[in-house]
């Protein structure tokens, strides 16, 4: 089954190709390497990638139009479209609006268009985001919540993705899965994100910052979680039912919700160092806890995450370790 994936050379994109590649898939990779965060951790991505026969990598935006047409032309026999491009990051969103505009509504209007000129197309699965629930105080968070209040720039761009893929839903019948995503942690993680930072700084002996004391609460998903729950998808294209078009999203989640504060504890004992903390008020663009409701998944895929994060931090540390030439850091440890 040739798949078309974009965000190839991001965190989550990177575990799924490889999944996609072990079960033997033929894998168009779509990225456009930006400088977000360190270009040379996507590089190291790309080239344990570009180690499989069946994996073949296209440098391009997917905001770029003709690109993105040129790359169709040549893809007549793929079937499903795995979407996770885009602007990531909640706190950017403050500082370079404009950024998340173009990759993740253009960008996405552009996939949508893509998708539906290529003729033997089965599903579109796309990357939402948990942040789509915003201020809602509904615990655990359902697809079914209103979605309408969001308190970020980048929330508001990843719901404005579903109701995009509703409308080409509703207008073309074109099968989408909207899969919100809730804190993906794991080894090739993306530098930008807490946990990552806080292990750098534990390292180097920097203070990290706690918002609220640590007492803001996520809903922690371990990136092979996420991976069985995507491939799961894949397969199960949605149905038109009458008066309602082939479209869905579902949560993908650990359906645990903890303590930032227990993060850092899991971090400090696998790393063998104290963290440095300091406090501070918590950011508006952040909401105080996230928690997934992960029945309908469930339902449609039998996903049931396995991984807490009492045995995903060990695993990321160890990574992590590895990767940065960190050697022998518990005998230095406070």
């Amino acid at each position: 089954m040739p798949v078309l994936l974009t965000g190839a050379a991001g965190f989550i994109g990177y575990h799924l190709a490889e999944a996609l590649l072990a079960r033997g898939e033929r894998v168009i990779g779509v990225d456009c390497v930006n400088d977000y965060y360190d270009p040379r951790l996507k590089a190291a991505r790309l080239a344990r990638l570009e180690r499989h026969a069946g994996f073949a990598f296209h440098r391009l935006d997917v905001a770029d139009r003709a690109a993105m047409a040129e790359l169709a032309a040549g893809c007549a026999d793929v079937e499903v479209v795995v979407h996770l491009a885009a602007q990531a990051g909640v706190r950017h969103s403050l500082v370079d609006p404009y950024a998340y505009v173009h990759s993740n509504v253009m960008g996405h209007l552009v996939v949508q268009e893509t998708a539906r000129r290529l003729p033997r197309l089965r599903h579109l699965v796309y990357a939402s985001s948990s942040s789509v629930y915003g201020a809602s105080r509904e615990l655990p968070f359902a697809e079914g919540d209103r979605v309408d209040t969001p308190v970020s720039l980048y929330a508001a761009t990843k719901r404005a993705d579903e109701l995009m893929a509703y409308a080409y839903g509703h207008l073309f019948g074109l099968p989408q899965t909207g899969l919100r995503f809730f804190t993906v942690y794991g080894p090739w993680g993306r530098p930008d994100m807490a946990y990552y930072g806080f292990a750098r700084a534990i390292v180097a002996g920097e203070p990290i910052t706690l918002y609220d004391g640590g007492r803001l609460r996520r809903d922690f998903t371990y990136i092979d979680d996420i991976v069985v729950g995507v491939l799961g998808c894949l397969d199960k294209p949605p149905a038109a039912a009458p008066g309602a078009p082939p479209v869905r999203v579902l949560n993908i989640g650990n359906h645990r919700s903890e303590a930032v504060s227990t993060l850092v504890a899991l971090l400090e004992q696998a790393l063998g160092r104290r963290a440095v903390i300091r406090t501070a008020p918590r950011p508006d663009a952040d909401v105080e806890e996230t928690f997934a409701a992960v029945e309908a998944i469930g339902r449609l895929t039998g996903f049931a995450p396995r991984t807490p994060l009492a045995d995903g931090i060990p695993r990321f540390a160890a990574w992590f370790c590895d990767f940065h030439g960190i050697v022998d850091l518990g005998k230095n440890g406070g």
